[in-house]
C-alpha cells in the first residue's frame, strides 16, 4: 500500500522495552523523506497481551507503516496478523541483525525481554559516568580533571555540556572547561596524560547569535563584548592556537548537532586509545 498523495504519514514504534532504538531508527530514516511528515505513535513496554490490544487499536484508527522490537513470539504474531490483514508493512528492525549473528556465531539466541537496558556493569558505569560528568560541568573540580575519559574545554556556547553529558550516557566520564578570555584555564589541564583533551569553537556569526539570544532570555543587554563577533573572532584564534601549541584536536561544531560533534570526539578517543 502506497500513500504518495498524503503529506504526512502515521509511523508506529511498538517496543517491548523503552522504545529508545526504535526512535533513533525512525529519527534517520524520516528523514530521508522530508517532503512527507511522519507522525508517529510511540507503544512502549508491550509485554502482555492487554498493551498489545491497545497498540493494535489504534494502528486500526490510524494506519501506517509499524516498527517493532519484540522478544515475546506470541505478541510478534498477533502485531504482524493485524498488519497483514490492514495491508500494512511491518518491520522488525532487529531480525536481519540477529539472523546475521546467529550464522555468524553458529549458536542460536536466547532473546531478553529488555535486556539492553538490564542493571549490570555496563548499565552502572554509564551511571558513574553521567554523575563524574555533573560533577566536572563547567570547570568544576579541575583538581579531578585526571580521572576523565575526555575533557573538552570550548569558548561560551558550544554546546560543552549536553555534549558532555551525550558521552557520559555511553560510558565515558567527561569533564568540560570554558575558555574565556583573561581567566587563566586550571594548570591540571596542561599536566593531563590519560584523557583526551578537544576544543570547541563555532562560525564567530553563530556565535554571537546564540549568545545575543542568551542575553535576551536573560534580559542582559550590557554585555557588549560577550556578543561582539570581533570578539568572539579573537577568543576563536586564541583557542585554535592553545589547542594546536598542546597537541589537542579541534572541532567546529557550527553546523553539527551534538551527536554528531559527539561522534568525532569518540573516533578521536578511540584513535587515542588504540594508540596507547
Amino acid at each position: 500500500m502506497t500513500h504518495t498523495a498524503s503529506r504526512f504519514y502515521h509511523i508506529h514504534l511498538v517496543s517491548d522495552a523503552t522504545g529508545e532504538t526504535l526512535t533513533r531508527v525512525a529519527q534517520a530514516v524520516t528523514a530521508s523523506f522530508s517532503s512527507h511528515q511522519p507522525r508517529e505513535h510511540t507503544h512502549t513496554m508491550i509485554r502482555n497481551p492487554a498493551r498489545m490490544d491497545e497498540v493494535l487499536a489504534e494502528i486500526d484508527k490510524a494506519p501506517g507503516i509499524v516498527l517493532y522490537t519484540l522478544a515475546d513470539s506470541g505478541l510478534k504474531s498477533r502485531l504482524e496478523e493485524k498488519c497483514r490483514d490492514l495491508g500494512l508493512p511491518c518491520v522488525s528492525i532487529l531480525d536481519p541483525v540477529i539472523a546475521a549473528l546467529t550464522g555468524y556465531l553458529n549458536t542460536e539466541q536466547s532473546p531478553r525481554v529488555g535486556g539492553q537496558h538490564a542493571l549490570n556493569e555496563n548499565y552502572f558505569s554509564r551511571i558513574k559516568a553521567l554523575d563524574f560528568t555533573m560533577m566536572h560541568d563547567d570547570g568544576q573540580h579541575p583538581e579531578t580533571l585526571h580521572k576523565a575519559d575526555i575533557v573538552i574545554i570550548g569558548i561560551s556556547r558550544t554546546s560543552k555540556t549536553p555534549t558532555s553529558i551525550y558521552l557520559a550516557n555511553r560510558g565515558l566520564r567527561t569533564a568540560n572547561v570554558p575558555y574565556v578570555p583573561g581567566r587563566p584555564l586550571p594548570e591540571e589541564l596542561f599536566k593531563l596524560k590519560k584523557p583526551l583533551v578537544v576544543g570547541l569553537v563555532a562560525n564567530a556569526s553563530v556565535i554571537s547569535e546564540i549568545r545575543r539570544k542568551r542575553l535576551d532570555i536573560l534580559n542582559d543587554s550590557a554585555n557588549g563584548d560577550y556578543v561582539d563577533r570581533r570578539q568572539i573572532a579573537r577568543e576563536i584564534t586564541e583557542l585554535k592556537n592553545l589547542c594546536a601549541r598542546n597537541g589537542w584536536p579541534v572541532i567546529d561544531v557550527s553546523r553539527r548537532s551534538i551527536e554528531e560533534t559527539a561522534a568525532l570526539i569518540l573516533n578521536f578517543y578511540q584513535r587515542k586509545e588504540q594508540t596507547a
